[in-house]
């Protein structure tokens, strides 16, 4: 398929990779060009504007920030459909998938305004972080007609080892909301049990061997006690985005009517955490905020 791709960030460019060596072409902008240009050497192809992808691409890809990142893109100027071209949604486009992690509400809202223009749109969060995009092995949750999640999901297969259809316009980014309201309590619980191990004078590190094969373990124990006793390495994303999803959540639960207290507490966390500076910090950042001291002297050594 001839593809276009919006945001090849730190998950978009392996996604991306995965998508050329499955023999796709892809066209790729980014609001930052040096980052589409990276993929250049890869065989990917260098769009100027969003709006050029519409003239070559069948379906196009967003992996973006926020909701106002996707609505731009795809309805601002020079966007997909932007509002300033007379001939907006003239081309081959036929899909729209958005990887983001944005608003249900908006989800259905940009979805009912592409079908105006013949256009599905599949939303189609993803769980399994860099790691997961590096190895092809994402899971993503889909929302959208049954026909046009059936038509991508080969495409998506070229990254992700399972995809789940949830539902109409909206379900995917529902479904992810619940993905990371676990993901976030579970995160914020293991920071405390570091933080507990480390106050008592335990080697946290050993926590994943001690734990595993019991009812504690899990991927995310894995992944994050390393990260958070261990100084030096590379990040997997930031915490803001924890932040912007758990808020999220918050307003999900609000509009539903569903209770979250943890998410509730959560929330608080991760707002202190940006009151500390720490919103650019690693996901793992979460024990900086409940044990700072010993991080800070951590990192001294």
């Amino acid at each position: 398929m001839d593809i276009g791709f919006c945001g090849p960030g730190l998950m978009g460019a392996p996604m991306i990779r995965h998508l050329l060596r499955a023999g796709h072409t892809v066209w790729v902008w980014n609001r930052t060009r040096e980052k589409a240009q990276a993929l250049a050497a890869d065989g990917a192809r260098v769009a100027d504007t969003p709006r050029e992808l519409v003239a070559h691409a069948q379906g196009v890809f967003l992996c973006l920030s926020d909701t106002h990142a996707v609505e731009e893109v795809v309805f601002g100027l020079g966007g997909l459909l932007g509002e300033d071209t007379a001939d907006a949604g003239a081309g081959r486009v036929r899909w729209i998938v958005d990887h983001s992690s944005i608003a249900p509400a908006s989800t259905r809202e940009f979805a009912e305004r592409v079908a105006r223009h013949g256009i599905g749109w599949i939303d189609a969060p993803v769980s399994g972080g860099v790691p997961g995009a590096e190895a092809g092995t994402l899971a993503v949750m889909a929302g959208g007609a049954a026909a046009d999640v059936a038509a991508v999901e080969p495409v998506i297969g070229a990254y992700a080892a399972r995809l789940t259809h949830m539902g109409e316009a909206g379900a995917g980014q529902m479904t992810k909301l619940c993905n990371q309201a676990i993901v976030c309590a579970t995160v914020a619980g293991i920071a405390e049990a570091v933080g507990l191990a480390q106050a008592a004078g335990i080697d946290a590190s050993r926590l994943p061997e001690a734990l595993a094969g019991g009812w504690a373990d899990s991927v995310l124990l894995r992944t994050f006690v390393p990260r958070m006793t261990e100084a030096g390495l590379a990040p997997i994303g930031s915490l803001k985005t924890f932040q912007k999803d758990i808020d999220t959540v918050a307003a999900a639960a609000q509009s539903t009517g569903a209770a979250m207290p943890v998410v509730g507490a959560v929330q608080q966390v991760l707002r202190l955490g940006a009151a500390m500076g720490l919103g650019e910090a690693d996901l793992a950042a979460f024990i900086d905020i409940v044990r700072p001291q010993a991080r800070a002297a951590q990192r001294k050594h």
